[in-house]
C-alpha cells in the first residue's frame, strides 16, 4: 500500500511547520515501540508494522499474555512489562503511548525527556498544567509531541471542512453525536472519554477554539463516574457547539453536522456509501426593510442535495504516516501539543460547569476556568 497519500491540510498556523533547533533526520525505517497494547495498540503495532518506512522494535503492556501473543508477530521485538525499560532503550526513535489517560503524562514526560518521539492517544493529558508542560519538554529537546486526534486524518471530516471553506455563507452551528452500550472506562468518564473527538473535530473545522462551555452530565448505570454528557460551546462570532456523549445509549452514533446560512453539510461515520451528504438548502436575512419591530425579511435556499466522492483510506493509518513525517522531518504535527492541550482546557471547564449545574464557564487561556461574572452572585 503507497505510505505517500496526501496529509490533510494544516488545523492550525503551527501545523506543518520545522520545528526550532529540529534534530536531524532520523534513518529508515523509524524504530517504533508501543506502550499499551489493548484494541488501539495493536491496531498500532499492526499498521506500524505495514508502513515501509517504520518498524515496531519494542513493546509494552501490563499482561504478560498479550506478550506471548504478540512474540510469534514480532520476531526480534523487545518485549516487556516495564514502560521504564522502553525509556532507557536508545535504539528506539518514537514511542506510542496507548495507557489509560491518567497514565499518559508521566509516560510521555520520562520518553520526552529520554529525547524520544511521542504519540500519545488523546486527551493528551488529565490537566491543562500537565499539558503546558510536556509542550514545554518537547520544544526544549526539540522531539515531536503528537495527539491522537484520529478524526482529523478522517478523508469524510477533510471532506467536510472542504465543503465548509467553500460558499458565500456562514456557520450557525454545529452539532455532534458519539453514543454507545459502553465501552465503560476506568481512569475518566464519558465525556473526557467520547468528547475529546468532536472537540478537536470542532476547533479543527471552525479553525478557532471556544471562548465558553456549559455542561451537564449524568451517572444513568449509578457508577462513580458521568456516563452520559451534553456539552454546549461559544465560539467566536457567536457559532455554537453542541455535543452528546453516553455509554448508555443502545442506538451507536458518530455524527457531525455543521448548519450555514446557505447548506447542511453532515458526515456519518457509520454511513459507508455516504458519508458524507451535503444539503444546498439554508436560511438567511435579507438587508431590506424590515417588515415591523424585529421582524426581518428572510430569503430561503433550496438546491440539491450532493454525496461526494470520498476516496477510501484508514484514517487511524493517515494518522501514522504523519506521525512518521514530522519524526523524519522534524515538523510540528497537525494534532500537536497545542492542539491536544486546547481540547484539555475544554474538557477542564466542563468538569467546572458540571460541578455548577450548567452555568457558562470561561475557556481561560492560563488553563484555569471559572464561572462568567453575571453568574457569580447565583452560586455564592
Amino acid at each position: 500500500m503507497n505510505s505517500q497519500a496526501p496529509l490533510v491540510a494544516p488545523a492550525s498556523l503551527n501545523a506543518g511547520r520545522i520545528m526550532a533547533n529540529a534534530k536531524p533526520a532520523v534513518a529508515t525505517p523509524i524504530r517504533i515501540a508501543i506502550i499499551g497494547c489493548g484494541y488501539w495498540g495493536m491496531n498500532y503495532v499492526r499498521i506500524f508494522n505495514e508502513l515501509h518506512d517504520s518498524r515496531v522494535v519494542a513493546v509494552c503492556d501490563q499482561r504478560r499474555q498479550r506478550l506471548q501473543e504478540l512474540a510469534a508477530h514480532l520476531q526480534g521485538a523487545f518485549l516487556t512489562t516495564d514502560s521504564g525499560e522502553v525509556v532507557s532503550r536508545p535504539e528506539i526513535d518514537a514511542v506510542v503511548v496507548c495507557t489509560e489517560a491518567t497514565m499518559h503524562y508521566g509516560i510521555t514526560r520520562s520518553l520526552l525527556l529520554a529525547g524520544k518521539h511521542v504519540l500519545v492517544e488523546k486527551p493528551l493529558t488529565t490537566t491543562v498544567a500537565e499539558a503546558e508542560e510536556l509542550i514545554a519538554v518537547a520544544d526544549a529537546r526539540p522531539a515531536v509531541l503528537m495527539v491522537g486526534h484520529t478524526f482529523l486524518f478522517n478523508a469524510g471530516i477533510q471532506k467536510l471542512k472542504e465543503y465548509n471553506q467553500t460558499g458565500d455563507g456562514h456557520v450557525y452551528y454545529v452539532y455532534a453525536r458519539r453514543t454507545n452500550l459502553g465501552p465503560i472506562r476506568r481512569d475518566v468518564n464519558a465525556l473526557w472519554d467520547l468528547a475529546p473527538h468532536d472537540v478537536a473535530i470542532f476547533n479543527y473545522l471552525l479553525d478557532s477554539t471556544p471562548e465558553w462551555v456549559s455542561a451537564v452530565g449524568a451517572k444513568v448505570l449509578r457508577n462513580c463516574r458521568e456516563d452520559v454528557g451534553f456539552i454546549t460551546l461559544g465560539y467566536p462570532g457567536g457559532v455554537l457547539g453542541h455535543i452528546q456523549v453516553s455509554w448508555a445509549d443502545p442506538n451507536k452514533a458518530r455524527e457531525v453536522v455543521i448548519v450555514r446560512s446557505d447548506r447542511r453539510i453532515v458526515f456519518n461515520d457509520l454511513n459507508g456509501l455516504e458519508q458524507v451528504r451535503v444539503f444546498e438548502k439554508g436560511v438567511s436575512a435579507v438587508e431590506s426593510e424590515p417588515l415591523n419591530y424585529g421582524e426581518l425579511r428572510f430569503q430561503i435556499r433550496d438546491g440539491d442535495i450532493i454525496s461526494p466522492h470520498i476516496e477510501p483510506s484508514e484514517p487511524l493509518k493517515n494518522q501514522c504516516r504523519h506521525f512518521l513525517e514530522c519524526v523524519r522531518l522534524g515538523r510540528r504535527p497537525i494534532s500537536g501539543g497545542l492542539e491536544g492541550r486546547n481540547v484539555v482546557r475544554v474538557l477542564e471547564a466542563v468538569n467546572r460547569s458540571i460541578e455548577l449545574k450548567g452555568l457558562q464557564v470561561q475557556v481561560e487561556r492560563n488553563g484555569y476556568a471559572h464561572h462568567l461574572e453575571r453568574d457569580r452572585d447565583s452560586v455564592s
